[in-house]
């Protein structure tokens, strides 16, 4: 999902340098600048947080060339074979009729915040900023701006000292800034106020650890809600007589502790089953990581010493975790509006340069006006009503995604390098890194490999034979799976990621204590969903 490198859309931006606030052109995850901005860049935590590979032995799917990665983007521009070739006439239709969409079938397994709250997982585990998109890449010699741990430095960034912009103390607490915006109790139900991300009155630019998070109005809600799920825990914490006396940083640390191990929670019980399925969590859980090295002591001229922190394998980065994009559907009713027959429905992108404005009709970041808010429940089961189903995992991308808007208006979190289509980026990076075909790493894993005349869309491109990973993992998904879940080289490569990189920090609930149950109200006793976590984050008003 995609939907931290992307599930999802990995579209993003983030600071380069460190020490003093400068301007620094932003860039998508292993990709390259787009036009929004950074107030306080960010660095990483080691000189040697780069990228690595799964399977350093196996070698690229096809050479690479400037012939190969011009066929790579041909295969993926609008009209090719990955065109699910929408109905793009009426958001709303494109919803609540089925043959406006033929191409994007529903999973009932999933409901369709679960690709969103990927996409926000993503943008918590890789960000790249040099990674141009017409030569070769070495992984090793780019540099991972976000640290390669579920922690949430996305959302807290270098810490109430280290980020002041990002924080509140006007209460005695440290909390998140967050900002209501102006009109929206007229276009909500039962007069709710709605919020938003603190911006620059200059530009709209959110304030936040990593403005990736504002690239559409879906994962900006999401992060405002993560934002308010750490207020909501420090005011729990502060309730308690206990606390009293307890320092505004004591409660910070503790109240930031708990939000980390609750997402961490959900991470693992939650989302990880949904994706690759329930058994082959336990399996990875029970026998660890067979092919991912959580500790890298490979040593070579970029590292002065063996490396000893995990690194995050571009097998996942560039390829399995963008199983996601295929996710995305054309449109989304994002709420409910004042009364019956009023909600907003808006395409994910448009390419008019029309869309300009505060208040654009499709869901790009960067904008406030009074409608630009989420229902949640749209996107979570909180009833057996009001949820939508997410789109199959499968080889098809929505229409909208193969013409990103970006060029040559800028957009904010889009490219304005002129390659419009978010699968054709996908398949030029697998030239330029070296990404091995899917089928090798079936033949390692000991998996099924697809056969030649599964993937004989492909012929055409002679990648049939030899296949883009990216591709191959949404096509084995949709042959092995039904596109319910990932199929076994995608569950593979991105279940050992994450577990591995959830044993590897010794913060995590699963390093700490293996045995830790939720703590905060939940539906379930000694369970929490994100049903849960928005709940309690106070960003689910009623509709009724």
């Amino acid at each position: 999902m995609h939907i931290r490198a992307t599930g999802c859309l990995i579209l993003g931006l983030a600071g380069v340098l460190s020490g003093t606030v400068e301007e620094v052109l932003a860039a998508e995850d292993l990709s390259e600048k787009n036009n929004l901005t950074v107030t306080r860049p960010t660095r990483p935590r080691f000189p040697d947080d780069v990228f690595s590979r799964m399977f350093p032995g196996l070698p690229p799917f096809a050479p690479q060339t400037d012939e190969t990665r011009e066929q790579a983007k041909q295969l993926g521009v609008k009209g090719s074979i990955l065109d699910a070739e929408d109905n793009l006439s009426d958001p709303k239709l494109s919803i609540t009729e089925p043959t406006f969409s033929p191409n994007n079938p529903n999973n009932p397994n999933m409901t369709a915040g679960v690709t969103f709250f990927g996409q926000f997982l993503d943008h918590d585990l890789t960000l790249a900023l040099k990674a141009p998109l017409l030569e070769r890449t070495e992984p090793r010699r780019t540099t991972n701006f976000r640290t390669a741990e579920f922690d949430l430095d996305s959302v807290y960034g270098n810490g109430p000292t280290g980020s002041p912009e990002l924080y509140d103390t006007s209460s005695g607490d440290i909390k998140f800034k967050v900002e209501a915006i102006l009109g929206s109790e007229a276009l909500s139900r039962n007069g709710a106020q709605r919020f938003d991300l603190p911006r620059d009155p200059s530009n709209n630019n959110a304030i936040i650890a990593d403005s990736r998070n504002d690239e559409n109005l879906l994962l900006s809600q999401f992060h405002l809600a993560m934002l308010k799920f750490h207020n909501a825990v420090v005011d729990r914490l502060r309730a308690d007589p206990a606390n009293v006396t307890r320092s505004a940083q004591d409660v910070f640390k503790e109240a930031q502790q708990q939000v980390r191990w609750h997402y961490q929670w959900i991470v693992l019980n939650e989302f990880l089953p949904l994706t690759i399925g329930q058994d082959r969590v336990d399996e990875i859980l029970r026998n660890g990581p067979r092919f991912y090295r959580v500790t890298d002591r490979t040593q070579d001229s970029v590292f002065r010493s063996p490396r000893r922190e995990p690194l995050i394998p571009v097998e996942f980065a560039v390829a399995a975790y963008r199983f996601g994009h295929s996710q995305i559907r054309p449109s989304y009713r994002v709420n409910f509006g004042a009364a019956d027959g009023n909600e907003f429905f808006a395409f994910i992108f448009t390419e008019s340069a029309a869309q300009e404005g505060d208040d654009p009709n499709d869901l790009r970041g960067g904008k406030r006006a009074p409608r630009r808010f989420v229902d949640w429940q749209t996107f979570f089961k909180f009833d057996d009503v009001n949820f939508r189903p997410n789109k199959k995992i499968d080889s098809k991308l929505s229409t909208p995604l193969m013409l990103l808007p970006g060029s040559p208006v800028p957009a904010p979190g889009l490219p304005n390098d002129g390659v419009q289509s978010l699968a054709s980026r996908n398949l030029m990076r697998h030239v330029n890194f070296g990404i091995p075909s899917g089928q090798a790493i079936a033949r390692v894993m000991g998996v099924r490999v697809l056969t030649p005349a599964q993937l004989a869309e492909l012929a055409p491109f002679n990648m049939d034979k030899s296949t883009p990973l990216w591709y191959y993992i949404l096509k084995e998904a949709e042959v092995f799976e039904n596109g319910l879940r990932m199929g076994p080289v995608g569950s593979r490569i991105v279940g050992e990621v994450f577990i591995g990189l959830l044993k590897a920090d010794k913060d995590s609930y699963l390093t700490v204590n293996k045995n830790w149950k939720p703590t905060l109200p939940s539906a379930t006793p000694d369970d929490f969903e994100i049903t849960d976590l928005l709940k309690f984050a106070g960003v689910v008003p009623p509709l009724q």
